[in-house]
């Protein structure tokens, strides 16, 4: 290290990325820093995205559970009511458990943690509330925040981003959810199990967007039969927050005429954008683009040598994980290494019930880009273990080149498809073909058999089916 700089790496940020980044870096001998806004590290995702989210599906999933299939099962004289204070005060335990434990890792691999807003002031300098600090790179990696609706600003109380949604304090008779991605099916089915009566508006013609059409329209079927009501190809063009109610404006794509829906609350879940606000980006020659990424090159350089940026304030999916790969990469780069991220092996999950996953390549894609491809499926309700846990809702897609056998994407719809797709992302980090995948011994009985066979059905038959 040039004894000019008090530290080799500041990575702005303590999200998946930064604080991976962070971490890893360390690992490797270099002496860094990590800032953040919040007083905890985690970013959006361990504070009020991924890990709280996940905490409350869990609870009123077994609420759910307990109220509507245990008679099935065997079980009499349980009568579950909810408790929504005791159900957030265990969301926020596990938040609490699991932000503790990144302030241990750093502590554990000397990275030095500050908590303040940075601003880069030269190409190896920023401020952190007014306190200068230099370093010999400098890491970006200050996530994404939720896009709101033109004109219908976040209270957090009625009009709702998912940090809202995750922390209201009673449950909403009715609410509106404009979004039908990830963010809007998760804490939309939250909620509708908890009690509310649950209408998602999404502009596309199908949920789900980005995933397997085929599997979606499944999906779509199994969130109906929780009591999800779905209104699609259609747009919200005014939400009024004046009265007791919120009044929203519908109006369906390609026609003139609207209608109203009344909420008490509403979830905005369109989308979210980079966050670089407060960075003064331009003191160090930064540009972004038209949707606020910043450009980067292949070691996630930007247009200042010395200073790097990753996860979602770059290009590609807003994921936890594809900003934990980068940040791991990036590490090894600085630290001389090697470093690589397998962009076309990237998983990406809905935690409903049932889960929705993929990694690759989806038949839409695919049949644009004129790719020959085969294609293997199973059900779930073809499943020996799904039947015995009654999970048969759902199946799983492999689809594989035509000439070589190589898979191009694997789609799971059904009960831990979240924890099914790495065996996939595995497969497909190392070029596998769905004869490997179909050759390998699976466990008997469990879900991950329903791989095996579909992978059977795209180079050969399924023999369960």
């Amino acid at each position: 290290m040039s004894e000019s700089f008090e530290f080799d790496l500041a990575v702005i940020g303590a999200g998946p990325g930064g604080y991976v980044c962070a971490l890893k870096a360390a690992q490797r001998g270099l002496k860094v820093l990590c800032v953040d806004r919040r007083e905890t590290p985690g970013g959006t995702c361990l504070n009020v995205g991924c890990i709280p989210s996940k905490a409350l599906l869990h609870s009123s999933e077994r609420l759910h559970e307990a109220e509507t299939e245990f008679t099935a099962l065997g079980i009499d004289g349980v009568t579950p009511t909810l408790n929504l204070g005791q159900m957030m005060a265990r969301k926020e335990r596990v938040v609490g458990d699991t932000v503790k434990g990144i302030g241990f890792l750093f502590r554990k691999n000397n990275v030095t943690f500050k908590v303040g807003e940075a601003t880069l002031t030269g190409p190896n300098s920023l401020s952190i509330s007014g306190e200068t600090v230099t370093a010999k790179s400098i890491v970006i990696a200050t996530g994404s925040a939720p896009t709101a609706l033109p004109g219908v600003a976040f209270d957090e109380k009625r009009v709702v981003s998912s940090t809202g949604a995750l922390s209201l304090e009673s449950v909403p008779k009715r609410l509106a959810v404009i979004g039908a991605g990830v963010i809007g099916l998760e804490l939309g089915s939250v909620w509708k199990r908890l009690g509310s009566e649950v209408t998602i508006i999404e502009y596309g013609d199908h949920i789900a967007p980005g995933f397997d059409r085929g599997l979606g329209r499944q999906f779509q079927r199994a969130l109906e039969k929780l009591g999800l009501k779905f209104r699609l190809s259609t747009r919200v063009t005014k939400v009024a927050t004046e009265g007791s109610a919120l009044d929203l404006t519908l109006q369906k794509v390609g026609q003139e005429a609207t209608e109203a829906l009344e909420a008490d609350v509403v979830l905005v879940s369109i989308g979210r954008k980079p966050y670089t606000q407060g960075l003064d980006l331009g003191a160090v020659g930064i540009d972004t683009d038209e949707v606020g990424r910043i450009p980067v090159d292949a070691h996630f350089r930007t247009s200042c040598p010395s200073i790097y940026a990753i996860g979602d304030v770059i290009a590609g999916p807003m994921l936890a994980h594809k900003a934990e790969e980068e940040g791991i990469a990036l590490a090894e780069h600085l630290a001389g290494r090697v470093g690589h991220v397998p962009y076309d092996a990237i998983p990406s999950v809905i935690y409903t019930q049932p889960e929705f996953a993929m990694v690759g390549r989806t038949e839409e894609q695919l049949k644009q880009d004129g790719v020959a491809y085969k294609t293997g499926s199973f059900p779930f309700m073809a499943s020996a273990r799904a039947r015995a846990i009654a999970a048969t809702d759902g199946g799983v897609k492999v689809l594989t080149d035509a000439k070589t056998d190589r898979i191009l994407g694997v789609h799971i719809l059904g009960a831990c498809a979240g924890e099914l797709i790495a065996e996939a992302t595995l497969a497909m980090t190392f070029k596998a073909s769905a004869e490997d995948v179909a050759l390998a011994c699976h466990a008997h009985p469990t879900l991950s058999e329903a791989l095996k066979e579909a992978a059977l059905g795209a180079y050969d038959k399924p023999l369960h089916l």
